[in-house]
């Protein structure tokens, strides 16, 4: 075997190894007995399953609810960025009006800026229409982000789809709406998979805007209720917040398994090409 290629699988090896061993770390810290991370091995000598009954459980933290309010969040930010990005994207990639190429480029421009950059902009709007500490506020913003982010792959993808579909659709006497509903969207169930894949794990794993925005303890997400399990002086339930953590991953680790491979079909067919 050529030193390259054994230099490469080292490699890989290596990161790997780099990406498993926290999240291992977390899982195996939160079957461990006690409140500290400290452990003299990785698998610890007993298990238990008390952190997690305690979750649910505990008066001083309401996980559920930060469970539940995650959850509605998420699944609507995915719903409305998802329904938004596949209207805007093929009015983009199919027709041509005054300005499209300009809002093409303003978008492109956004992108390279984080998202952060827009924390006091969007307070201060928020604040002018009385949305802060609501759930609905966050579904704005990461609705509209899933957009601007995703709005080049999802135009990329429609140009890989042939036009003559479309014209023979109308022929037929189909609307434009009819041809996007019928013979466009059945076509990019992919690319729809990568969208809200991308938009349900960034919904739901947010922290800046969510601390931003939410105030009410029965308002908050997992992330801010996590970091607020930890981050108050003299804070001992470090196994717990591993617990939290573990739990937290669940959803997106099953969405992605169970979908990867529309996921790669999105995330390529919609590189190749515009």
């Amino acid at each position: 075997m050529k030193p390259r290629i054994i230099l490469s699988y080292a490699i890989i090896l290596l990161l790997v190894c780099a990406a498993i061993y926290p999240a291992l770390w977390i899982v195996m810290s939160s079957f461990k007995v006690g409140d500290s991370l400290y452990s003299e091995s990785l698998i610890p000598k007993a298990l238990t399953f008390d952190h997690y009954k305690e979750l649910f459980t505990s008066k001083r933290h309401a996980y559920a609810t930060w469970y539940k309010n995650t959850l509605f969040i998420a699944v609507m930010s995915t719903i409305i960025g998802s329904f938004l990005t596949l209207l805007g994207s093929y009015a983009i990639a199919r027709f041509r009006f005054y300005g499209r190429k300009q809002s093409l480029m303003v978008m492109l421009v956004m992108n390279m800026f984080p998202g952060f950059m827009a924390m006091i902009a969007i307070f201060i709007l928020l604040l002018q229409l009385n949305m802060l500490d609501n759930h609905w506020a966050l579904i704005l913003v990461y609705s509209s982000g899933a957009f601007i982010t995703n709005v080049f792959v999802a135009k990329g993808f429609y140009d890989t789809i042939p036009r003559s579909l479309e014209e023979a659709a109308r022929i037929d006497g189909a609307s434009h709406f009819t041809v996007f509903y019928r013979v466009i969207l059945p076509l990019s169930t992919p690319m729809l998979t990568y969208i809200s894949l991308v938009v349900f794990s960034g919904s739901w794993v947010d922290f800046i805007f969510a601390r931003l925005i939410l105030r009410s303890q029965d308002k908050i997400t997992l992330a801010v209720g996590l970091y607020n399990m930890v981050s108050q002086r003299n804070s001992t339930e470090f196994t717990l917040f591993a617990a939290g953590a573990v739990l937290l991953s669940i959803p997106v680790f099953v969405l992605y398994f169970w979908l990867q491979k529309y996921l790669v079909e999105g995330l390529t067919a919609g590189a190749s090409k515009g």
